[in-house]
């Protein structure tokens, strides 16, 4: 292969294809395409979205939800044996006994546990547990903003009527509802703790649309949303002084002779030493499965992001929901590849940049919902053969960021995207003067355990909070409702869990029946496997690049 020549951070065959969005630019400004009809809509989701497509899934054999189709990475998961013997588990040493034990340190659980403390429950009898560091989630890689209804002109019914549409009406009208009504709150909350979202000169906020809604509601800090929200979260945990246990995942929950949930084993993967908790009431906050790469994707999310917890609350009897969907997020980093899967947030599209192929044509409505926008990329790429090669071999198209500072003045890409702006410089890209190269990447888990308005599931003992749970988004979520998900039902679980614990509990002797039963019926199953779950960390040894890897096409 001939040695490639690079201009400006791209390869001198790429140029040519910018040449062409740069003159097909003008044309564009101010003609978007319209938006799509819910039929193409539908048609275009059964013809090119992963979830749609054949392959890549299948029944689960065992448990509340067998028979359910799920992705095979994630049946995989279910369908695997304990890390635990739980013969040789020693559970008569109690290392930790609370009154909540926090699983997970996100946006989910740091607000579960700062609300648990609001409602009565003492700092010391809380205990907030971590895979890695306090900080290392999903939540601190959030983008684009928060959604809340807050301005006249908008309201919590729309915001509703908006997530309903986008969730293909199966979201759980109930948490759904709870989700709206609570958004308002959450800025609010968010601000006195000392949050600084993007506002105007007059102090009101800055807000703006997103893909699938009706009304400017999002509330965003530059394109590090989620890191300011995560900040005024933990530095408020640390101030109350709530203990926090740093690598230390779960392993396994535990149960008790009434089959309620009552702590967890934890495990330090360094010292490869368990400990084990005893806690009243358990909330689980562990985040999405985006480090299984579903169907070879790249993806946005953290290196923890392996659906620990859903494993953990099936083996003890947790219902699980719309675990057949997948959110892939239509603008990920296509090029470089040192990038490729990275998040590149909807808010460069509601600030004008546009989708376009190799041929400078708009194709697609820029704010579909994630779902549809995505299909028409993967459509536009592999069907009609419109997508621009990179040199490792993977298709993409232009988002054309140029238009940011063209539409709405010079410097406002660099205001609202610094953190973009400073990723592509590493590479020698300019975004602002350059279309930047996208493709779906992996983004949300749509689905997970099922849960009720008070983050309770069907265990009694087990709360659930983040992008965990399952039923608010329903088969699609829109932007801004992953890190509002994480704080309504963080708060929402951290008040009723302190309210079970407040009435009373007392819990039994502490056991892994459950765990022996679920081996029964894997072996039951004929499920012999050597595959082990939860995975904790994902493992990239002998691995093709992951650029290559997208199995649909």
């Amino acid at each position: 292969m001939a040695e490639l020549k690079f201009i400006g951070g791209y390869p001198e065959y790429m140029r040519e294809s910018i040449k062409i969005v740069e003159k097909t630019r003008s044309k564009r400004i101010g003609k978007l395409l319209p938006q799509m009809t819910a039929q193409e809509r539908e048609d275009i989701l059964n013809l090119c979205h992963p979830d749609y497509s054949p392959g890549g899934k299948r029944a689960l054999k065992i448990g509340p939800n067998s028979g359910d189709i799920v992705p095979n990475e994630v049946a995989d998961l279910i369908e695997a044996y304990p890390l635990v013997n739980p013969d040789k588990i020693d559970l008569s040493k109690v290392d930790y006994e609370v009154d909540i034990l926090v699983i997970g340190g996100g946006l989910a659980g740091t607000s579960a546990a700062l609300l648990a403390n609001d409602n009565g429950i003492k700092a010391d009898k809380i205990l907030l547990a971590t895979k890695l560091r306090h900080g290392d989630a999903n939540s601190m890689m959030a983008q684009g903003g928060t959604q809340a209804a807050d301005r006249p002109n908008d309201s919590p019914v729309l915001h509703y009527i908006d997530a309903m549409g986008g969730g293909h009406f199966t979201n759980k009208p109930d948490v759904l509802k709870a989700l709206v009504e609570d958004a308002p709150g959450v800025i609010k909350w968010l601000e006195g703790l000392g949050a600084i979202f993007d506002k105007n000169d007059d102090g009101s906020f800055v807000e703006l649309t997103g893909g699938g809604t009706a009304r400017k509601r999002m509330h965003a800090c530059a394109d590090y949303t989620g890191m300011e929200e995560y900040r005024v979260l933990r530095d408020e945990l640390r101030n109350r002084s709530i203990p926090v246990l740093e690598f230390y995942p779960s392993i396994e929950l535990l149960t008790d002779e009434e089959k309620k949930v009552v702590g967890a084993i934890l495990w330090n993967m360094e010292t490869e030493e368990y400990k084990i908790v005893r806690s009243k009431a358990t909330i689980l906050a562990t985040g999405g499965f985006g480090r299984l790469h579903i169907r070879g994707f790249p993806t946005t999310n953290h290196y923890g992001a392996t659906y620990d917890g859903p494993v953990m609350a099936y083996r003890a009897g947790a219902k699980l929901r719309d675990a057949d969907t997948v959110q892939y997020h239509p603008t990920g980093a296509a090029y470089p590849q040192q990038i490729i899967g990275l998040l590149l947030t909807e808010k460069l599209r509601t600030s004008g940049a546009q989708p376009v192929n190799k041929d400078g044509e708009e194709f697609v409505f820029p704010l579909e919902p994630r779902d549809v926008e995505a299909a028409n990329f993967i459509r536009e790429c592999y069907i009609r053969d419109k997508g621009i090669k990179t040199p490792t071999g993977m298709n993409g198209i232009w988002l054309d960021t140029p238009l940011i500072d063209i539409i709405n003045g010079e410097g406002s890409t660099a205001k609202a995207f610094p953190a973009m702006v400073r990723m592509f410089n590493r590479f020698g890209i300019d975004m602002v003067k350059d279309p930047v190269l996208v493709f779906p990447t992996l983004h949300y888990q749509n689905g997970g355990i099922e849960t009720d308005p008070e983050g309770s599931t069907t265990i009694k003992g087990l709360f659930v909070a983040g992008e965990i749970s399952g039923g608010v988004h329903g088969k699609n979520r829109l932007m801004g409702n992953s890190t509002l998900d994480c704080m309504v039902f963080g708060r929402r679980a951290g008040v009723y869990s302190a309210e079970y614990v407040k009435k009373g509990v007392k819990t039994g002797k502490l056991g892994l029946k459950h765990v022996k039963e679920y081996i029964k019926e894997l072996k039951s199953a004929g499920l012999e496997t050597e595959r082990k779950s939860p995975m904790l960390l994902p493992d990239y040894r002998g691995k093709a690049t992951l650029a290559r890897l997208i199995d649909i096409f």
